[in-house]
């Protein structure tokens, strides 16, 4: 019974993590290339792209990157998110209230 409770577990670590968007904001090249549709020049143009613009805001804005068309963005969307652009918002507005 317990190996049956490790496996079931194990299965759902790894099916989990599957499920998981990447962060066109903080993954590594490595890990955009994961990304079913994304390969070696489309992450590194990720990557370029927001060190020399900054975070993005949001998965909408790759179609300013070289490479990626508004059809594109779109089958990506359920496998990316921009969850720091988000979140430096969130604190940004917040610091702004306590002022």
């Amino acid at each position: 019974m317990k190996f049956i409770m490790k496996l079931f577990a194990l299965m759902f670590l790894l099916i989990g993590s599957s499920w998981a968007a990447v962060n066109i904001n903080t993954a590594t090249q490595s890990e955009l290339e994961g990304v079913k549709g994304l390969g070696p020049a489309k992450a590194k143009a990720i990557i370029e792209y927001r060190e020399k613009h900054g975070p993005f805001k949001s998965v909408d804005e790759l179609d300013k990157v070289k490479g990626f068309g508004k059809s594109s963005v779109e089958k990506l969307k359920g496998d990316l998110s921009a969850g720091l652009a988000s979140e430096q918002s969130a604190g940004k507005s917040a610091a702004k209230a306590v002022k």
